[in-house]
């Protein structure tokens, strides 16, 4: 149930608001204004946990000057609060927000959109991502690709292709 309107809010076609206001009518309950407002700040907290590994990686990727790009399906209020709240974010030379474009992964418009962002070629990438379906999505536009489960395994995964720095393990 919660998945059915979600690529509407994250695409930017639905405003959280409203998103969480179908939701209710599709589970034949309602909802205040304020448990609404409560839902949004939830989600948000919900999604805003920190990886500290994945969060000094991402500061060594920077300073050994390798192109560091952001491609996620979020919505607005997610990706507002994220870039106001986490300093770590301008680590990122191109942040792609699926709100922000209109387009959602796994379409390859949106991964298009970020390696023109990055100005460099997906044969030049290495795709992160937890969800296979957006794996396989870069890998059919030439991406190298990995599936994040772990630090562990993604430090194996990029050491097994030569990639120059790796993640310390937590």
């Amino acid at each position: 149930m919660w998945d059915q309107s979600r690529a509407l809010v994250d695409s930017g076609k639905l405003t959280p608001e409203a998103y969480w206001a179908t939701f209710a009518e599709a589970t034949k309950t309602t909802t205040t204004p304020e448990q609404v407002q409560a839902l949004c700040r939830w989600e948000i907290e919900m999604w805003s946990n920190e990886n500290p590994a994945m969060i000094a990686w991402l500061h060594d990727l920077s300073a050994a000057g390798i192109k560091i790009g952001l491609l996620s399906n979020m919505p607005r209020d997610l990706a507002a609060h994220v870039q106001k709240t986490m300093p770590w974010m301008k680590k990122f030379d191109f942040k792609t927000f699926s709100a922000h474009v209109s387009m959602l992964k796994p379409d390859p418009a949106i991964y298009e959109h970020t390696l023109r962002g990055l100005g460099v070629q997906a044969g030049e990438t290495i795709f992160i991502d937890d969800r296979e379906p957006n794996i396989e999505a870069a890998r059919g536009i030439g991406m190298k690709a990995v599936r994040f489960t772990s630090v562990e395994q993604l430090r194996k995964d990029l050491e097994r292709l030569g990639f120059p720095v790796l993640p310390s393990l937590p």
